[in-house]
């Protein structure tokens, strides 16, 4: 397993690579796998681009954020404005149904509120929302609303989980309580939990996902 200098400093190098962070006024620092992201950004949107890359790097068993988001003056807007422009940009986009998603603004931290069919589609809308000028965070409070009754959705998950998983799917267990699914097994690294999470939200009638994935940290590189 990476160890913590070395962890750090890839997640550094991620943090570089990707032209959406500004790596430079961010600190990394690592203790025991888990990670902490500290300084000052200039967006959320930019924030959010920071979590994900470091989740991306293989050794990551935790994410902590400690970052400030410190909007420019010159791309500071009011809550009114940007609750006008988030209402917009969800209206104009073609994966959600017409005001399905409602918009609070405070301080300009946006509060997103209503009923959707898909967890891609609240996925959708706190990225675009995410994305706006002078926005400082999102909190998502949409609900789900389930598609088909829960006897089948086990079925229809573990069938997914052995169609796009790169690891062997008898190590994931699958229960469902109604609308809500709780995940347990081991994975080697964070891409892994990715793609089960996303075959399990990826399925008809899941409202709620619990993530109680655990490391196989003997399956994880050393260093």
């Amino acid at each position: 397993m990476n160890n913590d200098r070395q962890l750090q400093q890839d997640v550094f190098n991620e943090l570089t690579a990707d032209p959406s962070v500004n790596a430079e006024k961010i600190g990394v620092s690592v203790s025991g796998g888990i990670v902490t992201l500290s300084g000052k950004v200039e967006s959320f949107y930019e924030k959010w681009q920071a979590e994900k890359a470091a989740q991306r790097v293989l050794g990551v068993q935790g994410l902590t954020v400690a970052m400030d988001v410190a909007i420019p003056s010159n791309r500071q807007r009011t809550d009114e404005d940007i609750a006008r422009s988030a209402q917009t940009v969800l209206g104009w986009n073609a994966a959600l149904p017409a005001d399905s998603v409602k918009v609070m603004v405070e301080n300009g931290w946006v509060t997103l509120r209503g009923e959707l069919g898909w967890n891609f589609q609240r996925e959708i809308a706190e990225k675009v929302v995410a994305e706006l000028i002078g926005v400082k965070g999102v909190t998502d409070q949409i609900d789900l609303k389930p598609h088909v009754s829960g006897e089948h959705v086990k079925d229809q998950i573990d069938a997914a989980i052995r169609r796009q998983a790169v690891m062997d799917a008898q190590k994931i267990s699958v229960k469902v309580d109604g609308g809500q699914v709780t995940l347990e097994g081991t994975v080697s690294n964070w891409a892994e939990r990715d793609v089960i999470k996303h075959a399990a939200w990826s399925t008809a009638g899941v409202q709620a996902l619990v993530d109680k994935l655990q490391y196989d940290v003997a399956g994880m590189r050393n260093f």
